[in-house]
């Protein structure tokens, strides 16, 4: 079933685990995703990075992953992820998205809350939540930034922008990292004292376990995995037998290890069993 940001994410907040989001490429991807869900009677977000919507490949992501949230029985958000811009939303509000976030982080404070709020207001006439950002969270190519979300910054963009969930950085990035970051856990649980949006962490791929529990106890109520759903992905297309051409033959295994993946982290955020 379709459902908004909110929705699913007041699941997580209510039973205490994090809503697992996985970034999703194409039909394989989404069925991979959306079976273990299933297997593991999850809530699960599928969302789709900008540059998808920019460039309309999600003119034909969108449809799929739709079709996939109606046919299935678990609660399932479409999620605009990282939105560079106001075209960015727009193009996937047009496309069906039930969760849109904005990136306005490399502005100032005062213009990130000012386009951020623009985003809210635009959003809330469709009942869509809206994800925003406060702190960059860059590469992991180019190291772990250090410089953390301020709690009481965080409070003041939660009130002044009215957004649903909020992605703070606290040691990750995006990306494999080169060196395994260490989360700063205790900001997680300042953060989340102080506001009342639910809390996201980007860059989850690559995170040890034990961190990422931690971060969950500590408040996190999503988690992102972009980059090791697609390695996990490839690296079985590499292995696939060249012989095979049917390619519904062929993206069986690779959908299958997506499928593995997505089901270890639902384990991992506790999302099992959570619909």
């Amino acid at each position: 079933m379709l459902v908004t940001l909110q929705e699913i994410l007041s699941i997580g907040e209510k039973k205490g685990f994090a809503v697992p989001a996985f970034n999703v490429y194409d039909m394989e991807t989404v069925m991979g995703v959306i079976k273990a869900a299933e297997e593991k009677k999850s809530p699960v977000i599928m969302q789709f990075y900008s540059r998808l919507a920019e460039t309309g490949i999600a003119d034909y992501l969108a449809p799929i992953i739709k079709a996939a949230a109606e046919k299935s029985f678990v609660p399932v958000c479409m999620h605009l992820d990282h939105g560079s811009g106001f075209a960015a939303m727009e193009n996937s509000l047009k496309n069906g998205a039930t969760g849109i976030m904005v990136d306005f982080s490399r502005l100032s404070f005062e213009e990130n809350v000012k386009n951020t709020r623009k985003a809210v207001e635009e959003c809330s006439a469709l009942k869509i939540g809206v994800e925003g950002e406060l702190g960059a969270i860059g590469k992991a190519a180019d190291g772990v930034p250090e410089d953390y979300t301020d709690p009481l910054d965080a409070a003041k963009y939660v009130k002044e922008t009215g957004v649903t969930a909020l992605a703070i950085a606290v040691g990750t990035a995006h990306g494999r990292y080169k060196k395994a970051p260490v989360l700063a856990i205790e900001r997680i649980k300042e953060i989340k004292d102080k506001t009342n949006a639910y809390l996201v962490l980007h860059g989850g791929s690559g995170v040890p376990d034990e961190q990422v529990r931690a971060a969950i106890k500590a408040g996190i109520r999503k988690v992102n995995f972009g980059t090791d759903l697609c390695y996990s992905y490839l690296d079985e297309i590499f292995n696939t037998d060249r012989s095979k051409v049917a390619v519904d033959l062929f993206m069986a295994g690779p959908i299958e290890a997506v499928k593995k993946f997505a089901e270890s982290k639902i384990e991992l955020l506790g999302a099992e069993n959570g619909i």
